[in-house]
Order: C-alpha cells, then structure tokens, then sequence
C-alpha cells in the first residue's frame, strides 16, 4: 500500500508520486502536506534533504493551471537549489510550465521564459529586478513558498523578500520551509501569513550513526592532516567546509597537488561551472567537494559518508547543517573537525549550544608534510633558499 493515500491527496497526484517511485512520506511530508493540501498557511521546520520540495510541491501540483500565468512563486537562497527545486516540481508536475531565475546568467531569456511560465523559483535579487522592470506579472500568485528561508535571511535577503510578499495578492497561501525557526522568520509569519499551522519534523540525522571527532593541529599541519586523513579513511563522498571562497579554492588547489580528486563549489563561481561541479560530484564522478555554507546550503546531495570542518563556523547553527550532510536514512556517518588556534573559540560556542553533542578528541596520526601549492598550476619548492634559514622554510609546508 502506498501510504501517501492517507494524506489526501488527489488520484493524479498520487499517480505523479507513485512514478517516482516514492512509496512513504518523510516526516515533514506526512505532518505539513494534508495542511498544505486544505490551503492552510504553513512553518515547516526540517532539515535539508527531508522531503520539503515535494510537500509544497503537493499544492503546486493541485492548484496551479497550465497557461493561465504565474500562479506560484517559490523563493530559494541560491541558484543552485532554485535550478534543484525547478527539476523537483517539473518531475511531480510535468504538464506545467516551471522556470527557475536567478542572477549570474543572462537576463535576456528568463523575460521570454516569465511570459510563459505557470510557476517561478527564484532567487530573491534576481525576482525582484524583474519586478522592478515590469517582466513578470505577480498578480495571479496563489501559493508563495519560502524555500530554506533562515539561509535567505542570513544571507541579506530579508528586504528583498518582504517587497517581493508585498507585490502578491494578500489572498493566497504562503508557505515557510526552514531548517531553524529563528526570530526573522516568526516576525515575518506575524506579518505575512493567516494563521499558520507550525510544523518541525525531527532530524533527519541519526545521532547513533553519526561519530563526530576532532584533532588539535597546528596551522601549518592542517593541510597536511586533511590530505592524509583523506587518503587513509575508507569513505564514500566527502564535503570538506570552509568559511570563505580563498580558502576554498586554496585547499581544492593542493589537494589536486597532492593527487587527490577534489572540486570547489563556493558564491565565486559562473552558474554554468556550479552546475558542472554538482553534476560531477552526484555522479561520484569526483569524491571530494570542497565548499563554503552559502553554496552547499539547501542542496540535495546522497551518499556522504564523510565531513570534514577545515574551518569551524562562526555560527554554531551552521555546523548542524554541515554535519546533517551525513548519517541519513539510516547510513553511517563521520564529522571530522580540525582544529587550530583560530577554531577554538568557533568551537566552544558550538559545545555550550549543543550539549548533547558527543565529539571526541582523536590523536594525532603520524603525518608527513605537504608542499603548498600557492597559485594555480604552481607548487612551492620545498627546497630551502640560501639565507633564509629554517623558518623561512617550515612556512611553506602544511
């Protein structure tokens, strides 16, 4: 038996899901969707990767009409997942028109795709900056999602999303998924939406699946300790976080050095190479992805055995998204943070927020030292220049 017949749905819905090949609801799903499915306004709290797409996925699906203009609008942090959620709905509706929009590429056909489209996911600057050039009509909005909404509010958005809520009709159904209920998000739902059903679904996480540990390491070893861990740890794909894009593109830089397989996905990059980099790391084509929070944010990604904090974030709620990267539907998982001077006081604030975790200090394995490589397609000598002694040279390794 198919349980999502116990949720309301309609016969060709439940046919559209029953292709996917989806036979039980995850949480969020069976708490928010026969909600959802009444019209109700709902906050759905749950993490990334638990099924929120398809469950405002379900209105679009019985509400939306072909060829009668935007009748739904869903706002994503990146351009990434709005590309994601477009090929989510286009699977569970394919009768509908569903284009995504977003910044980074040109502006040009996404006016010709407005005309025609049924359903929008977009990125906020990029909505707005049709709006304000009168390419996109919001007057027939029906059904308005906010998609990973605590990511768009740390990210800036918060202005641009109330304007854009300002331009819908007021009779319609809005929708907030987030992974955190924070303050930004209550006094938006204050203002915004009509009584609101809350709804949080557990974690997908499994707590005892998942081994969090780290190791205190100088910071001209961490390199070092990350390419050896990588190269002894059995593992399948590995996320490797970083807090800002230089240092992402340093480590993937010397990892490749040292004849490890590794991407970057970070804010800095063209659309057209994101999209390459997830589609090589999906298909486990390269093993290793290396990213900053803003670009792996909200992101379906499957089969991560491993992830490694080489930087620890300064807001602790930023490293239970990292760490719900791993250990999901009933899979194994390892975080492995590394530590140096610079990370510790990132990471007591994590301990004191999150008591209940258990993350172990591990010693440190024998490790050789690695030659950095500081430019693209440059590796540093390891040979010692005349007259600039010992020290000189240790600053070249990690």
């Amino acid at each position: 038996m198919n349980i999502f017949e116990n949720l309301g749905l309609s016969p060709h819905l439940l046919a559209a899901i029953k292709r996917l090949g989806l036979d039980e609801p995850t949480e969020i799903q069976r708490l928010s969707v026969p909600h959802i499915i009444k019209g109700e306004d709902v906050i759905g709290e749950s993490a990334t990767g638990s099924g929120k797409t398809l469950a405002f996925g379900c209105a679009i699906a019985e509400q939306v009409v072909h060829k009668q203009g935007i009748q739904a609008l869903v706002l994503t942090p990146t351009r990434e997942l709005a590309e994601q959620v477009k090929n989510s709905l286009k699977k569970l509706s394919p009768h509908l028109m569903i284009i995504a929009v977003y910044g980074g590429v040109s502006i040009n056909p996404q006016i010709d795709d407005l005309s025609k489209a049924d359903v929008v996911v977009a990125t906020p600057g990029r909505f707005l900056d049709h709006f304000q050039r009168r390419t996109v009509n919001t007057s027939r909005i029906k059904i308005l999602v906010l998609d990973e909404a605590d990511r768009m509010f740390d990210m800036g958005f918060i202005d641009d999303v109330e304007s854009i809520i300002r331009t819908c009709p007021k009779k319609r159904q809005t929708l907030f998924f987030s992974a955190t209920m924070s303050y930004d998000i209550s006094r938006l739902a204050n203002r915004h939406m009509n009584n609101p059903i809350k709804i949080s679904a557990a974690k997908q996480v499994d707590p005892s699946k998942l081994k969090q540990v780290y190791f205190d390491v100088s910071r001209n070893m961490k390199l070092s300790l990350l390419a050896h861990l990588l190269q002894h740890e059995e593992s399948g794909l590995v996320m490797i976080f970083c807090n800002t894009r230089d240092t992402t593109d340093f480590v993937v830089r010397n990892l490749r050095a040292n004849k490890i397989s590794a991407i970057a996905i970070h804010g800095g990059l063209s659309q057209n190479k994101r999209t390459k980099t997830m589609e090589l790391f999906n298909g486990a084509r390269v093993e290793v992805l290396v990213c900053t929070d803003v670009a792996a944010r909200g992101l379906h990604i499957e089969n991560v055995s491993h992830v490694y904090n080489y930087e620890i974030p300064k807001d602790p709620k930023d490293y239970v998204h990292r760490i719900g990267r791993t250990a999901r539907a009933g899979e194994s998982g390892k975080v492995i943070n590394l530590l140096s001077d610079d990370d510790h006081i990132n990471f007591s604030k994590i301990y004191s927020q999150y008591r209940e975790f258990s993350i172990k200090k591990e010693q440190m394995p024998h490790v050789e030292r690695i030659m950095v490589a500081r430019n693209e397609g440059h590796r540093d000598s390891h040979r010692m220049h005349q007259g600039r002694g010992r020290q000189a040279n240790r600053s070249r390794w990690r």
